[in-house]
């Protein structure tokens, strides 16, 4: 027998022997799969509103199980704290004022390249379960979704993560897009299996600490809690599949939580999401917590890399494929986010680096007061209140005060809650030219404008009722290609 005919027949023994264990033949097949991605996204949640990021009164059991068997990022950052433009960023890898999409409830142009349709067009299947929120182009991106099907997604959003993720096709890697509507006013939680006592929650600073606002905590964190236990649901199903190992999990938020001063505001406690990232097969050397700073636009490029599929140009973000590997690695040293129009006038931009934060608004002679959900809550008319009084502490005054700073620099190893604007300090000012310069190259690089048009308020900011005016659009920031 020759040598040809020996490595013949080896094989066709060796192709004999796996007909017959067919669990190790699909193990081994799985093993050479592309990894499944599944992405999960919360709908207005503060960074520090899991227990894994030191929250100890919600209870988040299954996302912190995720953080400690994988990474937990706590220097994760969003292009914008507003759902549409937030969202749109994320698929597309581009900032706001870059695709088009930069006010709250535009569309993402159909040209724009979401990044699951490179996925669906390298053999994956993709499909869409709960809140859209991204236009209709952006549908071809899914081989399924729940958005004008006529699927019920429930009241917190989560009813067809599961069922999709059953459904799916068997021969294929998937990717699925699952979004939550919680913990998105108006509440719908506080009758769920898991739910919060208002007396233990930590009230932060700038709310008003009364029985209203801790009620409106605790019913937020009832739906955070429903946000969690889906998630586990997710989990369970993939490891019952036996894909579990070859998945990776990623979990996160939109915006900043639906309260004064957080949701639509350029601090972390509106720009700064949790990021945890689950990878059993490949991160169980690399599980723990990293420092190492991301911005949402790096989602889709690290995504794309994971599934080994070519980065298009136009994409501003940067993989961070390397942190997961080695969560000392550092791929960028500061993060840039906007704030436009969302029910109000608005034009905000932000860059942060580790230790400073330096905001510029273009429209300082405005308040600064949060969306509209916000402003008819129990924790504005809480702060109302007290406003009335005349009692408000500096931190409370904040979202009432106009007009505003045009710049605004924080010393983060000074304090972290970004409460003092240190812009005007001598011994800050060589830092403060450094961040607007920073700023500024970002804006000039990426095509930023700010338009004298820009689109007006449509609500009211004292009540956040709708005004009686023909609601119409200006003109939105960004020049494109």
């Amino acid at each position: 027998m020759n040598r040809n005919q020996l490595k013949l027949k080896l094989l066709l023994f060796s192709l004999s022997t796996l007909s017959f264990f067919p669990g190790f033949a699909g193990r081994h097949s799985q093993a050479l799969q592309k990894p499944n991605i599944v992405f999960i996204i919360a709908d207005d949640i503060s960074w520090n509103d899991f227990g894994c990021y030191g929250n100890e009164i919600v209870k988040t059991p299954n996302i912190d199980k995720l953080a400690s068997e994988g990474l937990r990022f706590t220097n994760a950052f969003l292009t914008a704290s507003s759902c549409s433009p937030s969202r749109c960023s994320i698929i597309s890898g581009k900032y706001p004022h870059s695709n088009g999409a930069a006010e709250l409830h535009t569309a993402l142009p159909e040209s724009e390249t979401p990044f699951p349709l490179l996925l669906k067009e390298n053999g994956y299947y993709t499909a869409h379960a709960g809140k859209w929120h991204m236009g209709q182009a952006t549908h071809r991106a899914f081989d399924r979704y729940t958005d004008g099907n006529g699927y019920d997604n429930g009241d917190g959003g989560e009813d067809n993560w599961v069922r999709f993720i059953k459904e799916r096709p068997k021969d294929k890697p998937f990717f699925f897009w699952l979004a939550s509507f919680d913990a998105h006013r108006v509440w719908g939680a506080d009758t769920f299996k898991i739910t919060h006592d208002p007396a233990k929650i930590e009230v932060p600073v700038y709310f008003s600490d009364t029985p209203e606002t801790r009620q409106d905590m605790a019913s937020y964190y009832n739906e955070i809690a429903r946000f969690d236990y889906h998630v586990g649901k997710v989990k369970e199903e993939l490891k019952k599949q036996g894909v579990l190992e070859n998945t990776v999990i990623i979990v996160m938020a939109d915006n900043g939580r639906p309260f004064p001063r957080c949701k639509t505001r350029v601090y972390d406690s509106g720009m700064k999401t949790p990021f945890v990232v689950s990878w059993p097969k490949r991160m169980k050397n690399s599980a723990g917590q990293t420092e190492s700073m991301i911005s949402a636009v790096d989602i889709a490029p690290t995504i794309l890399d994971m599934a080994n599929i070519a980065v298009p140009k136009k994409y501003q973000g940067i993989s961070f494929l390397q942190i997961l590997k080695d969560p000392e690695t550092e791929v960028r040293q500061m993060v840039f986010s906007e704030h436009n129009w969302h029910d109000y006038e608005a034009h905000e931009r932000m860059v942060r680096t580790k230790d400073f934060l330096y905001l510029f608004n273009a429209r300082p002679n405005l308040s600064n007061c949060g969306p509209a959900d916000s402003k008819s809550s129990p924790t504005q008319k809480s702060l109302n209140d007290l406003r009335d009084r005349g009692q408000l502490s500096p931190a409370q005054a904040d979202i009432f005060v106009t007009p505003r700073p045009a710049e605004e620099l924080f010393d983060l190893n000074l304090e972290a809650e970004q409460l003092l604007n240190v812009a005007s300090l001598s011994h800050y000012q060589n830092k403060l030219k450094e961040m607007r310069t920073l700023l500024r190259n970002w804006q000039q690089d990426t095509g930023d404008t700010t338009p004298e048009d820009l689109t007006p308020d449509w609500f009211d900011r004292e009540t956040g009722e709708h005004l009686n005016i023909e609601q119409e659009r200006g003109t939105m920031p960004g020049t494109r290609e």
